[in-house]
């Protein structure tokens, strides 16, 4: 009889050990695709952005700066993507977004608005993957500091995944106060 308890025993731990291991694993999986759906989103901005330079070209040719740092941040975010050089990208995006506004041709040009749409569609996009991938993050490393999933999480090797946050360069900008005149 005591022989069955113990093996019973034995059987629900490692039931238990089983589910705890399949729901890492699980948790794990939605944080790596959380990660390709922000490297997708991040590639779709990549490839929008010589389109959108030609089209500002056109109307613009002596905003050669501005031009030449969108292309060039872009090609710095795809050579070694990460915070800071996306951060750049988005601020040189910005400016050249912002050159629709010094020119009207421009910004009454089909392509020129399509292109907005389209670079601000995948900026909503960008932002929703990055929560998508904060929220599977959180739900990860709840799961995996939790117990008893902590007792088997080092062990099989499961490292916590970090959050997706915004650039340090860009954190005062964003978290200042907007000025509204009139």
């Amino acid at each position: 009889m005591v022989v069955f308890i113990v093996l019973g025993l034995a059987v629900l731990a490692a039931l238990i050990l089983v589910m705890l291991y399949n729901r890492l694993v699980a948790l794990r999986q939605n944080c790596r695709q959380g990660m390709a759906d922000i490297d997708a989103q991040l590639q779709q901005r990549n490839d929008l952005i010589p389109n959108l330079v030609t089209t500002v070209k056109g109307y613009a040719t002596h905003e050669k700066e501005t031009l030449d740092q969108v292309i060039s941040a872009r090609n710095t975010a795809m050579a070694s993507p990460g915070p800071a050089s996306e951060a750049a990208l988005g601020g040189a995006l910005g400016k050249l977004i912002a050159l629709g506004e010094a020119y009207p041709d421009l910004k009454a040009n089909t392509n020129f608005q399509q292109l907005q749409g389209e670079l601000a569609d995948t900026e909503d996009k960008l932002a929703a993957a990055r929560r998508a991938m904060n929220s599977a993050s959180a739900d990860y490393n709840t799961a995996r500091e939790s117990f008893p999933a902590v007792l088997i999480a080092n062990m099989f090797g499961f490292q916590p995944f970090d959050f997706v946050e915004i650039a340090a360069d860009r954190r005062a900008s964003v978290s200042a106060v907007p000025k509204v005149e009139f």
